[in-house]
């Protein structure tokens, strides 16, 4: 409901509160510049000695008005000939036009009314209606998704465009909340909506009759400092009975032209002090920094927006639609996704549509907005949920197991966990194992025992239907089609080969980059954005799972590039090893946000172990600044799979690699690459103590090695893999 809340506002109102925002933002300048631009009165001047400097200088004034920003304005008639200034208060006399700024009156338009009147008004007011809801469901969004208000400001994971997106909101969703309410309270207040609740002062009935009082002498403008006037009109030339008009901050007065006596006086009520408090916080007239700030704020807007359907598209992308998903209050079985890539999103849709067909009302919602108090009708709770890298939980579970563990029981519903994952990891179906115990320690009815599904298999898939449909006394027969990422068709240029003299042939392939649409490019799809050590998915001929790679080159290299080990009886890799120039495969972009050396000038040290040198040599390459980055990489000889050796030597004299240390396997003496490390232990320690980044990629056994050798070397400098990963400086890209 929140995500709805928040989509469809945002999506149908997106080029009205772009306009309203920018143009905010524009006019946001207008009253800070005014406060640089126009003379300010000396400290302790009162409006006395203002109002007989003007006077002196323009005998006929009829209006003296002081502006927020204390730029002093003076109105008058020469010889029946209107005229108007910018006043100096040290002199009295004219330095400016008073005339108004067009492209501040233009923009002013533009932002009221889009130039259309009150129909204008109206339909920007529902652009500030709209920023309100989108503010105040991202809140939600956000604290959803960092698992509480505690966590507001905790570090972000998955996609760049996603995580750009909630940045930006945390720091400006206050601004727009705030510009956005007081919007909302000023058109209330031009369509007569709100009470009036001003008091004025009554207009004096008897007067002296006198006229020519000096200005100088006047009681109140004596004591009235030229900080609090807002507006002094003088009296009608001639006219006895015309008085002296008083506006300032605190309230409105008559004053005897005859003998300067005070003759009424209304003060401001509270009801306009909150009027002008909010005139103040939406213009910034009057608070010339806080409207620059919130002038700043608003254009996050236009960010958010682009960002937002970025994130739009990427999710109906990665998520099948679901036909018929009946409201959470109404439906009996509820279907929680984990996912972090979408796949597992297809299987729930397949679920949803059998157990539709055999006459079950179902809701299908990811585990993040799991709200057992909405589940009024539910007779069952099915979680499926994937496992992100090192046993965390997917992006659309965040928070979930906070959620679950804050509370005080579980839901008396039975309940169903199914885990997906790959066993070749070590940490296989870690997240919905996690989810399983905590489940079970919380006294929550089971449905099911734990079950996993191993690499999107539909046989897995189909097993675990059936056992589900004897649980339920149905049968339920889980037919999956895995629905497949859009393909690229890949066009090979070049390739390298290694390892046939140690029976492990290998090949460092090289495509063309696939053309891309300029749509593409704005939304960055296919393959408009890439950098080393995001990932290729390859589609085998014959196959219907995909194999991932890992790339070895960015977007801004003009190429694909990845190394490939053919595997015995291997599908993928022997048909990727036995291609030739002009070849082709077909092949989609997975990004790795989690694997990426960062923009930080820290040193690097990149450790890997045969194909894993993929990425690290794609880092190295795109090293362009000259960050100091030490690699470790482990071979079996150097004769047969030393990969890009021949690039080495001229990435380390253009500075774009710092040190090399080599480890060799099927030598006389065996020496793998965390012996190499701790050959180097000093220095890597030394490295690391000073805020070095550690990336290892290769297979887990050696991942495994990496992490003792580390602990080992750090072990007397109080840091642990395990802290270091939790700093973001050891991150693996483990197969």
């Amino acid at each position: 409901m929140i995500r709805a809340l928040h989509r469809w506002p945002g999506l149908l109102a997106l080029a009205l509160v772009t306009i309203l925002s920018l143009s905010g933002a524009a006019l946001s300048v207008f009253p800070a510049a005014e406060c640089i631009a126009a003379p300010q009165a000396e400290a302790g001047l009162t409006v006395a000695s203002l109002a007989d400097r003007i006077h002196a200088v323009y005998p006929g004034v009829e209006q003296i008005r002081r502006s927020p920003s204390g730029r002093i304005t003076a109105y008058w008639f020469d010889q029946g000939a209107p005229g108007a200034a910018v006043i100096d208060p040290a002199t009295g006399g004219g330095v400016a036009s008073a005339d108004p700024n067009q492209a501040e009156r233009w923009l002013t338009n533009l932002h009221r009314s889009l130039f259309l009147g009150d129909g204008g008004r109206i339909a920007m007011a529902a652009g500030a209606a709209a920023m309100l809801v989108l503010s105040l469901s991202g809140a939600a969004l956000v604290v959803r998704r960092a698992g509480g208000w505690r966590h507001w400001f905790a570090r972000l994971r998955g996609l760049l465009v996603g995580r750009l997106h909630v940045e930006i909101a945390r720091i400006a969703v206050v601004g727009l909340v705030l510009s956005s309410t007081t919007a909302l309270w000023m058109t209330a207040s031009t369509f007569d909506l709100l009470p009036d609740g001003g008091a004025i002062a009554a207009a004096p009935t008897e007067v002296s009759g006198e006229t020519g009082f000096t200005l100088d002498r006047i009681p109140t403008l004596q004591q009235t400092p030229v900080a609090e006037l807002r507006e002094l009109s003088f009296p009608y030339p001639g006219d006895a009975t015309d008085v002296f008009t008083l506006k300032t901050d605190r309230g409105t007065g008559y004053l005897d032209q005859g003998d300067g006596a005070l003759l009424a006086w209304a003060d401001l009520t509270g009801w306009e002090r909150v009027s002008e408090t909010i005139y103040m916080l939406h213009t910034g007239q009057g608070a010339a920094t806080l409207g620059l700030v919130l002038g700043l704020m608003a254009l996050s807007v236009p960010a958010m927006g682009a960002t937002g359907v970025r994130v739009w598209l990427a999710g109906r992308r990665g998520r099948p639609r679901v036909r018929g998903n009946q409201p959470v209050g109404r439906a009996e079985t509820i279907l929680l996704v984990g996912s972090e890539g979408g796949s597992t999103w297809g299987f729930a849709a397949t679920l949803q549509a059998v157990l539709t067909e055999a006459g079950q009302s179902v809701h299908v919602g990811p585990m993040s907005a799991f709200t057992p108090e909405r589940y009024t009708s539910a007779q069952r709770i099915i979680l499926l949920a994937a496992t992100y890298g090192d046993g965390a939980a997917p992006a659309s579970a965040k928070g979930f197991l906070d959620r679950l563990n804050a509370s005080d029981r579980a839901p008396n519903i039975p309940l169903a966990v199914l885990g997906f994952g790959d066993r070749s990891f070590p940490a296989y179906c870690a997240f919905a194992k996690d989810v399983a115990a905590a489940a079970q320690a919380k006294g929550w009815p089971e449905l099911l025992a734990l079950d996993t599904i191993d690499r999107q298999s539909p046989q897995d898939f189909a097993r675990w239907g059936r056992a589900l449909g004897d649980a339920l006394g149905i049968d339920l027969d889980l037919s999956h089609q895995p629905v497949l990422p859009t393909t690229e068709t890949l066009t090979l240029v070049s390739r390298r080969d290694y390892g046939a003299e140690v029976q492990a042939p290998t090949a460092i392939l090289r495509f063309a980059l696939p053309r891309v649409l300029l749509w593409q490019r704005l939304i960055g799809g296919g393959f408009a954005r890439f950098q080393a050590g995001d990932l290729i998915g390859i589609l085998p001929k014959g196959g219907t799972v995909p194999r991932l790679y890992s790339l070895a080159s960015g977007r801004r290299d003009g190429f694909i590039e990845i190394v490939v080990k053919k595997h015995p009886g291997g599908l993928c890799s022997g048909q990727l090893t036995a291609l030739e120039p002009g070849d082709t495969v077909s092949g989609f972009l997975r990004p790795n946000p989690g694997f990426r050396p960062g923009r930080s000038r820290a040193p690097l040290i990149l450790i890997g172990a045969g194909t894993g040198i993929g990425p690290l040599a794609g880092f190295i390459r795109g090293n362009a600044r000259r960050r100091p980055v030490h690699l470790f990489f482990g071979m079996r000889h150097p004769d047969s799979d030393f990969f890009y050796g021949e690039d080495i030597a001229g990435w380390q004299d253009e500075g774009r690699l710092t040190g090399l240390v080599t480890a060799v396997s099927r030598g006389a003496r065996p020496h793998y690459v965390q012996d190499a490390l701790r050959s180097e232990a000093a220095q890597v320690a030394d490295l690391i103590r000073n805020g070095a980044r550690v990336m290892v990629c290769g297979g887990r056994d050696m991942a495994a090695g990496v992490a003792d050798a580390l602990a080992e070397i750090l072990a007397t400098s109080g840091l642990t893999p395990a802290v270091l990963k939790a700093e973001g400086r050891y991150v693996e890209d483990v197969y």
